[in-house]
């Protein structure tokens, strides 16, 4: 197999000191990696754990796997953004199944899902890990996410799986600009998270309702935006779209053609959220 792609180097001569920073990050990042002898990454295709698996497999090479999840959760879109990248950077790479929608923890959809989901992801990592004999199991926290609500952090530390980003204080704009200057095409994708997420804690975590949100998000992709959220409120969707974006979704024209696709995929009412897409808006029902 070839190579993963080598990281670019950079002109110190004409680099921000944000860069730098950055930098400095990333060999700590390295520095960090090479000891372990052999890393299996969680890998979901989003800009963390793509950045996090490209590091991997630049310094462990061979030694290093991304292994991502399938699951209802994960998305039809998510799963073609995860292979594209593969194929990108040439990095070893495997799919395995996870089976949270069988907890029923995890559908009850309390506030602590995702340390449900998260348990269940990385006892199948650490399983195939052990079966590899692979050192260790990480995942792409970042230095940002501590800031928000994270059950599933509590589910990394109880099966030890390591946190490189976040040791190393990468940030998400440090991921998002080293990601860019090494030609990663996943530098500026969009947030994203799994399909789950969209339901508001109390709504059945179902395999039928993360289908429901995920055929109203292809239907907003179709249109062209590309920062948005569909929250499923029983027969309602609740649409989120970047502020940028928001505009043109308020459109006369655009509202209706919206509207009417949406019913068309089985919604009985349609609402575009004024305030726009804001990441992790349902734990407002945690703070209120």
């Amino acid at each position: 197999m070839d190579k993963p792609h080598a990281p670019a180097s950079a002109s110190a001569a004409g680099a921000q000191p944000a860069l730098e920073g950055a930098a400095e990050k990333q060999l700590r990042l390295f520095a960090a990696l090479q000891p372990l002898g052999s890393l299996l990454v969680a890998f979901s295709g989003g800009a963390d754990s793509a950045y996090l698996a490209w590091a991997a497999a630049t310094v462990l090479a061979e030694r290093a796997l991304a292994v991502t999840a399938l699951s209802p959760s994960f998305s039809a879109h998510d799963r073609q953004q995860a292979e594209a990248f593969v194929r990108h950077t040439r990095i070893r790479h495997e799919f395995i199944e996870t089976h949270e929608f069988e907890n029923p923890l995890y559908v009850a959809n309390n506030p602590d899902r995702c340390y449900w989901c998260k348990d269940e992801l990385f006892e199948r990592l650490g399983e195939l890990a052990a079966s590899r004999n692979f050192s260790a199991v990480a995942y792409g926290i970042n230095a940002d996410d501590t800031r928000d609500f994270r059950p599933g952090h509590r589910a990394a530390a109880e099966h030890r799986v390591l946190a490189p980003l976040l040791d190393a204080g990468l940030t998400k704009a440090d991921i998002r600009e080293l990601s860019r200057r090494v030609g990663l095409p996943t530098w500026d994708r969009p947030a994203s998270a799994c399909l789950s997420s969209r339901l508001p804690y109390g709504t059945p975590a179902t395999a039928e309702n993360v289908s429901r949100v995920e055929r109203g998000e292809a239907i907003l992709r179709d249109l062209g935006f590309r920062q948005f959220r569909v929250r499923l409120h029983d027969h309602l969707a609740r649409i989120e779209i970047a502020p940028d974006e928001l505009p043109r979704a308020l459109d006369s024209a655009m509202a209706a053609v919206i509207a009417e696709r949406f019913k068309q995929a089985g919604f009985l009412f349609v609402a575009l959220d004024l305030e726009g897409y804001r990441q992790g808006s349902l734990n407002a029902a945690l703070k209120a």
